[in-house]
């Protein structure tokens, strides 16, 4: 009786068994890590748990294991350093962990360091690796920030841009962490691809632009880095101080425990996931252009706008696709912002954002202010938020509280205006029959641009759009 198999099949089955089994156990070897925690200045009392969680993640993961270079005290003694990151050395490992490290470690070639990244290999940075290297400018550049300074530890609510990165993939639209949390100096959000920010200061609560974690190519290699790790009880869901007490629940540390194996995991370009910048160019949606909406603002620049005051503070500015206007100290003023483009008929659609205390408006045709301004839990008034500036009172309240964004639709046809805030609609065919206050002029029947008002307080806006209407 014949084979069931022709004996050819069969031999070439087996040469092809013989062959995926190396494959396969190639496949399932662990790439090899340096972690590194040296320090030459400040060294956080979380570098052990740190290395223990590290290590952890790796076994547990079968992803990688781990050596490490630890300097010694404070960074006292260099040798350890010279050695393990010597170019002999580095070309044994798949990539390089600096966790907590600070200031000017000993590394005894930098240069080929950074070409033996951009040559493939993986760097991943946790918490204060952007406080090293100061002086060593391509360090900062390959990492994609430097740290500034901090303030007192806080809870914040971090924003995830990259949902579908391995890093962020679990954290929903936000995660909650109490930490130090840093700011930052040559940090350009154009060369990186954005993981974890936040809207507001992290402590001060004004709007703008403050990362927490992001990635980026570099050559061949990639970049992970997340400025979160600074407590023990980040790191560590078993952890807790002397008293028994830990400031962040299991589930936070969980996450964050994630958050670095998937970035781990991506540099080491086992995962996929983006790692190029985002375009961070304003575009409507698809219904919203088919319905004749187009962008005010681009996201990017001031491209259409104009100061009031062309010798006024230059108080504006795009960061990370919003328009914010930020003043430096309290007392301190900026300047309104015009577009150059003026309307008549219209509907404008917009979101805002303002810290608690401040003080703004949008002016339609640069004559009708729709006040912005944080007024707690102060019922409908002629100066309340959402109102026509000492004109007409809000029909209902309607407001968020400071530091959300708010949305706002707002139609202008011939002196009629209705407003819709956060969903629920504020003024209806309310007559505009004169300028309500802080007017380019009183042309009231005539078209006119929009204006932002900003020599009260600090304020961010974001999706402006707008319609024309016959």
């Amino acid at each position: 009786m014949k084979p069931l198999i022709p004996s050819r099949w069969f031999r070439g089955l087996v040469v092809l068994a013989g062959l995926a089994l190396p494959l396969a156990l190639s496949a399932a070897q662990p790439k090899k890590l340096l972690v590194v925690t040296a320090t030459k200045g400040f060294r956080h009392s979380s570098i052990p748990t740190a290395e223990k969680v590290i290590a952890m993640l790796g076994a547990n993961s079968g992803v990688y294991e781990v050596e490490y270079v630890r300097g010694g005290p404070d960074g006292k003694d260099d040798a350890e350093v010279r050695e393990k990151m010597s170019p002999e050395n580095l070309r044994k490992f798949d990539g390089v962990i600096f966790a907590n490290t600070t200031g000017d470690l000993a590394i005894p070639d930098k240069e080929y360091f950074l070409n033996w990244i951009k040559s493939g290999k993986a760097f991943i940075g946790m918490h204060s690796c952007s406080d090293t290297y100061h002086g060593y400018p391509p360090f900062i550049q390959m990492l994609g920030g430097e740290f500034l300074t901090h303030h007192e530890q806080v809870k914040v609510e971090c924003l995830n841009e990259s949902p579908k990165h391995p890093s962020t993939v679990h954290l929903g639209e936000k995660y909650a962490v109490f930490d130090e949390i840093y700011l930052f100096k040559n940090f350009k959000r154009e060369e990186v691809h954005g993981l974890l920010t936040l809207h507001t200061h992290p402590n001060k609560g004004y709007p703008g632009d403050f990362p927490v974690s992001w990635c980026k190519e570099y050559g061949q290699g990639r970049v992970f880095y997340t400025s979160l790790g600074h407590r023990e009880d980040v790191w560590d869901a078993e952890w807790k101080d002397g008293n028994g007490r830990r400031a962040n629940d299991p589930e936070v540390s969980k996450a964050y425990q994630q958050h670095i194996l998937g970035g781990i995991e991506w540099a080491l370009g086992l995962k996929p996931g983006d790692g190029k910048p985002r375009d961070l160019t304003y575009k409507v949606s698809a219904e919203e252009a088919a319905a004749g909406f187009r962008p005010l603002f681009n996201g990017t620049d001031l491209t259409g706008w104009r100061y009031r005051n062309p010798n006024g503070p230059k108080s504006w500015s795009a960061q990370n696709g919003m328009l914010v206007n930020t003043l430096p100290g309290k007392d301190d003023h900026g300047t309104d912002l015009v577009t150059e483009e003026k309307f008549k008929n219209f509907i404008v659609r917009y979101e805002y954002l303002v810290p608690k205390g401040a003080n703004s408006g949008f002016y339609l045709r640069g004559r009708h202010e729709i006040q912005i301004l944080d007024d707690g839990d102060a019922g409908p008034s002629l100066t309340s938020n959402g109102s026509f500036y000492n004109h007409t009172a809000p029909a209902k309240p309607a407001s968020r509280k400071a530091g959300e964004w708010q949305t706002v639709e707002a139609t202008l046809i011939g002196d009629k205006a209705t407003v819709i805030l956060n969903g629920v609609k504020i003024m209806d065919n309310v007559t505009l029959d004169r300028p309500t206050g802080g007017e380019l002029d009183n042309r009231v029947n005539e078209p006119g641009p929009f204006l932002l008002q900003g020599d009260h307080g600090a304020v961010a806006f974001r999706n402006l759009r707008v319609k024309a209407l016959p």
